[in-house]
């Protein structure tokens, strides 16, 4: 029994590396699942409560950084709060549509925002341009945030 589970953790961790950089898969979520259920299984004894609560709250921080990126991106560029929201909005509309959804939600919904805010198209595309530059920004900080948990379970197996 102990090694399927060993096995579907090694899967979970897999794919949680993969999603850092698939916006269709739950990296980080999977990814601490995979290191949780491996430390489950060898009873903590290597990878214990504190380690897993410090990879869970850089985990938490690179959710966070997930879906607030294109915000900041648009932010970075003095959009307006409309335009804030609008991108938001979009990433969490577009996060139910896949892949497309993820690339054209928040864009549209910071352009949609910059618009009502009675902004020109140009102005307005400019934010949505840097709302895809802090959604590319986010997910190199997705990718980077992954490896370091999977590092951080790493130390612990080899120096606990």
């Amino acid at each position: 029994m102990d090694a399927a589970l060993y096995l579907l953790a090694a899967a979970l961790i897999v794919g949680g590396m993969a999603g850092a950089v698939l916006p269709v898969l739950p990296g980080i979520p999977m990814l601490f699942g995979g290191i949780w259920l491996a430390a489950a299984v060898d009873g903590y004894q290597h990878v214990g409560w504190g380690w897993l609560i410090a990879i869970g709250i850089v985990g938490a921080v690179g959710v966070a950084l997930d879906f607030i990126s294109a915000s900041l991106g648009a932010k970075k560029i003095g959009a307006t709060p409309r335009a804030l929201w609008g991108a938001g909005v979009g990433t969490t509309v577009g996060m139910f549509f896949g892949i497309p959804g993820l690339i054209i939600g928040p864009f549209a919904g910071a352009v949609v925002g910059e618009l009502c805010s009675g902004k020109s198209i140009l102005r307005s595309a400019h934010v949505g341009v840097s709302t895809w530059v802090g959604m590319l920004v986010g997910m190199l900080a997705k990718v980077a945030i992954s490896f370091l948990m999977l590092g951080m379970a790493g130390v612990a197996l080899l120096f606990a």
